[in-house]
């Protein structure tokens, strides 16, 4: 795997965390700075917990799945990138009603946008590809996106979440139709 393909998987996979930073940030949940850099490093973090835990998962099933682990990569990259584009189809700007950034709501919120990363931890190792780089590039480009979204969050009211999860989507299917045509 490039390191393009890299940076753009990681940048798919952040665009659901980028989505609720921007949209804590426009609900007014992040006025200081402690609350934002908490809520950037949670996301962060399991982002890049999540594809460590579905590359071990992938690495326990991946010899008896070497003929068509290009095809299993495949449906999980897609799938994921269906599923963002299905998000992105939405017309309402998200608004979060109670605090984002503390307890269990944050925890909740940090699994709910990590489990693409679960996944795409999976196709790493059905492709054969070691982990720990790729899940810290994943987790560090999440919080510096996620800060980042709060910062514009702040500043735009939310308006360009939904496309953020369109492009992340159709780059997450494209990454998946290169490991088949390229297999």
């Amino acid at each position: 795997m490039s390191t393009w393909e890299l940076l753009l998987i990681a940048l798919s996979l952040a665009m659901d965390a980028v989505g609720v930073a921007v949209a804590a940030a426009s609900s007014g949940f992040t006025p200081r700075w402690r609350p934002a850099v908490r809520l950037a490093f949670h996301f962060g973090w399991f982002q890049f917990m999540m594809p460590v835990i579905g590359w071990w998962v992938g690495r326990q099933v991946a010899g008896q799945m070497a003929d068509y682990d290009h095809w299993i990569a495949f449906a999980l990259l897609a799938g994921v990138g269906v599923h963002m584009l299905w998000e992105a189809r939405g017309d309402e700007v998200e608004r979060l009603a109670a605090d984002p950034t503390k307890g269990m709501r944050l925890v909740a919120l940090s699994v709910a946008t990590s489990l693409d990363a679960l996944a795409v931890g999976g196709s790493l190792a059905l492709m054969g590809i070691a982990i720990w780089y790729p899940s810290a590039v994943i987790g560090v480009v999440t919080g510096a996106l996620a800060l980042a979204g709060i910062h514009l969050g702040r500043r735009l009211r939310g308006r360009y979440g939904r496309s953020l999860d369109l492009i992340g989507g159709l780059v997450l299917i494209g990454i998946g139709a290169r490991i088949v045509l390229t297999h």
